[in-house]
């Protein structure tokens, strides 16, 4: 178990703790999915405690960080980016060369 899926699980748990004890009376649909989408971080990072590849689900870095955007649906990743930050921010690095930006 690594120090950044630790945190990835305490701040998933944390983030759907302070929704649920937010809410008032009958939630609304985005009030509902947000909490949701919180329990379901909180359940992935659970899962990679004991996973091979950990939350990443990246072989090179199976202990790395998850990419926060994975699963945004107002800012998704482009196709074949994965879970794993490192990787992506390689390819998003890499694009940006071939783009001429730094």
């Amino acid at each position: 178990m690594s120090y950044a899926e630790l945190r990835e699980l305490r701040n998933a748990l944390g983030t759907a703790s302070d929704l649920a004890f937010g809410l008032e009376g009958t939630p609304s649909g985005r009030q509902a999915g947000e909490l949701v989408d919180a329990l379901r971080r909180a359940l992935a990072a659970a899962h990679a405690l004991s996973s091979e590849h950990g939350a990443t689900g990246c072989s090179e870095h199976p202990r790395g960080a998850v990419d926060p955007l994975h699963g945004d649906p107002e800012d998704p990743l482009p196709p074949g980016y994965g879970r794993c930050l490192l990787c992506n921010d390689r390819r998003r690095r890499a694009g940006a060369l071939r783009h001429g930006r730094r």
